[in-house]
């Protein structure tokens, strides 16, 4: 199954936890692209993601996944530890986005915005979109 994650490329936070995925997904389960590139474009285009979500996307199979449902489904993807994470899911929704979007609305004044999106190392570099 196809695992894409689209990203805000601008942002630090969501910078370092595509490296943090990178880092516990050595099989390369995922594929990721920047929001801000034509190929993140074009996937929030056919997916029907909605402009204003500027926050990390995660496309499985056929169906794109947004705010922490996204993050939960990633977690599960993960090696080690990070699998649990999961298990957040049975919090309700409501309550899981409300937390995730107070994250996501404050990450460039907590964590910092880029100027330009940040070029992957040749290593994961084929990784990327």
């Amino acid at each position: 199954m196809e695992r894409i994650i689209l990203f805000d490329g601008e942002c630090n936070f969501c910078n370092q936890s595509v490296q943090f995925i990178i880092k516990r997904d050595p099989e390369g389960r995922f594929k990721f692209a920047s929001q801000q590139s034509e190929v993140g474009e074009s996937f929030m285009r056919k997916y029907e993601v909605p402009k204003e979500v500027d926050s990390l996307v995660l496309i499985e199979g056929s169906k794109a996944y947004l705010h922490s449902s996204a993050a939960l489904r990633v977690c599960r993807n993960l090696k080690g530890i990070w699998k649990i994470g999961f298990a957040m899911v049975i919090i309700p929704k409501r309550i899981r986005d409300w937390s995730y979007n107070l994250l996501s609305k404050n990450r460039y004044k907590w964590f910092g915005k880029k100027e330009a999106c940040q070029m992957p190392s040749p290593e994961v570099k084929k990784r990327f979109l």
